[in-house]
């Protein structure tokens, strides 16, 4: 076990200087930085840093969007024995101005002239925020802000910063905070889960046990940086084990992206899947009649395929023929669209689904599911490349430890719980407790081989006016397998029967009615159409003959519109807030009632 976090870094960068550590894409073009660049970029950042004022024990709004600088000022900081709160770049400045306040954060670095503005109106509200530092900062700027190169320059003008930062990067305890962590707040206000450089490095080497990577692995990374999931397994995870990492331009570029970066390894959440697999699908119903029947003929050989390779049927010579054959007319093609040499794919976040693992499995594409909280650092279980269960999020990693209590709830205890909620002792008591053991909220089960699976969240349980419960996140992820059913959020408490929220797949919607006749000028007007109606209604019963009678859904609304982080339905990680929208659909839920 390395010391801290910092000193991982500094030994890599050490042992392999002029390997790419770093891959910007801006415009489709590269900037690679090596980890030798990479280093003293942080040691001159770290120095400046320093020279005014910042130090040990001091509170740092990290706002960026993934991109070197945010890699660099992260290990500057941590190198100073600061405490990093990263912070979406997607929150708007009140609830930014709430995490700088609860954190008693002194500082904040930012991107860019859009993040810059909010932190301008947020250090209005939060006077102790005494400073700012802009990555790419606008023509002039404000008397408390400065811009990320003058800090740099500043640390290359001392003299002593490399060995500076050297000795002090052996002083920093394991046990130190590293990051406050702000949960998402599906529920309440956000909470700041205090993990320490100890939390996140048994994270990072436990999770290197089960899943190999080196120096010849690249990873392109997409998911926000200031989620934790991103920033163990995308950042320092890829340091530890001396990769590439690929930061992707935008979210509107990832399968660009992907073509440049060609990548090894890659960490996502199922809303990139369901997107590559409507893709895929919509591209096939689009071909001539012949190759949409050889597109299909490969997928079924692809599936049986892929069932062998699981165990669930023989291998037979007739079947690798097949799949040979159904490989190099279409299966290769779906694989290209990742760059063509992904070693696999790591899931979280969210429920995969077993019909998402599946697909990609028939093109030869693994996805390896596991679970985590960022009150654990994240990672507690996750499938390895050679044994994994679709359906379930793996087994636990070593050294920590998982139970399920006896009302069904996920219990875990280990060297990545975190210290606690930061000012929030009561909180911190009801979710740790006298023996340890975290309570995740969570509910599961184990199976004889040790794998977990997720059943459901106990805040989530429906329980109808007959007493019966009804764990919703199963049956929604079963709904969405439908091509015309994007989102699919159920209610019922205290309800007669089960209703649901359905967000349809417009597009493919609109393709179907456009077949059907019917002519629609707008969202709204689709949604209205009787005939649509009848659709979601037949692909519910469709997907839910296996349910028992008080689980089905009974009724439910089309939305004419999608669901977003801007108006509030989804959190900076793409989760569903459902105590949200119950509210903000408080009417149409209503109504449904009667």
């Amino acid at each position: 076990m390395y010391r801290n976090l910092c000193t991982v870094f500094a030994e890599v960068a050490d042992r392999q200087p002029e390997h790419t550590a770093l891959v910007r894409i801006q415009k489709g073009q590269t900037f690679p930085l090596t980890y030798g660049e990479y280093l003293q970029r942080a040691i001159h950042f770290s120095a400046g840093l320093e020279a005014t004022g910042v130090s040990f024990g001091d509170r740092v709004l990290l706002l960026s969007e993934n991109r070197p600088e945010w890699a660099i000022a992260d290990y500057a900081l941590l190198s100073l024995g600061a405490i990093v709160v990263p912070v979406y770049p997607s929150l708007p400045p009140n609830q930014i101005e709430y995490l700088a306040r609860d954190s008693g954060a002194r500082v904040i670095i930012v991107s860019d002239e859009k993040q810059y503005r909010k932190a301008v109106e947020v250090s209005k509200a939060a006077p102790q925020l005494e400073t700012i530092v802009v990555m790419d900062p606008p023509a002039s700027l404000a008397s408390n802000a400065i811009s990320f190169a003058d800090i740099e320059q500043r640390g290359t003008e001392i003299a002593d910063a490399e060995h500076r930062f050297r000795e002090r990067i052996t002083q920093i305890p394991p046990d130190h905070i590293a990051t406050f962590i702000y949960t998402s707040g599906t529920t309440g206000e956000p909470k700041g889960a205090m993990l320490s450089h100890h939390n996140l490095l048994s994270n990072v080497e436990a999770s290197l046990q089960v899943i190999h990577a080196g120096p010849d692995d690249v990873f392109l990374s997409f998911l926000p940086l200031s989620h934790v999931f991103e920033r163990m397994a995308g950042h320092f995870t890829a340091v530890a084990c001396g990769a590439t990492v690929y930061y992707c331009e935008t979210l509107f570029t990832i399968a660009r992206d992907m073509q440049i970066a060609r990548p090894t390894v890659m960490l996502a959440v199922p809303r990139l899947f369901d997107s590559i697999r409507e893709r895929v699908m919509e591209n096939a119903t689009r071909q001539p009649p012949l190759r949409r029947r050889i597109f299909h003929w490969a997928m079924r050989n692809g599936a049986k395929a892929a069932q062998a390779v699981r165990g669930e049927r023989q291998w037979t010579p007739w079947l690798r023929f097949k799949h040979r054959l159904a490989d190099r007319l279409v299966l290769h093609k779906v694989r290209e669209v990742t760059g063509g040499r992904l070693r696999f794919f790591v899931s979280g976040g969210a429920a995969l689904g077993r019909h998402n693992a599946e697909f990609f499995h028939t093109f030869g594409i693994l996805i390896l599911e596991g679970y985590g909280l960022t009150e654990t650092s994240p990672v507690v279980a996750v499938n390895r490349p050679e044994n994994y269960r679709f359906g379930t999020v793996g087994q636990p990693i070593p050294d920590v430890e998982v139970r399920i209590a006896e009302d069904g709830e996920i219990l875990v205890r280990g060297p990545n719980v975190m210290q606690g909620y930061y000012n929030k002792p009561a909180e911190t008591a009801d979710v740790i407790d006298s023996s340890g053991w975290l309570h995740t909220g969570d509910l599961g089960a184990i199976d004889a081989d040790g794998f977990l699976r997720i059943t459901g969240r106990k805040k989530d349980i429906i329980v109808l006016a007959n007493g019966k419960n009804v764990a919703p996140v199963p049956i929604e992820e079963q709904l969405k397998t439908s091509p015309y059913i994007s989102e699919a959020v159920l209610f019922g408490d205290e309800q007669d029967v089960i209703t649901a929220l359905i967000v349809p797949n417009f597009e493919r919607t609109r393709e179907w009615a456009k077949m059907q006749g019917l002519l629609v000028r707008s969202d709204s007007e689709l949604v209205a159409l009787p005939e649509v109606k009848q659709l979601v209604k037949q692909e519910i019963e469709r997907l839910t003959t296996h349910l028992a009678e008080f689980e089905k859904v009974r009724r439910f609304t089309l939305l004419d519109h999608p669901f977003s982080i801007e108006t509030g339905e989804l959190t900076p990680t793409l989760k569903v807030r459902r105590h949200f929208i119950k509210q903000r659909y408080a009417k149409e839920l209503e109504a449904m009632r009667r």
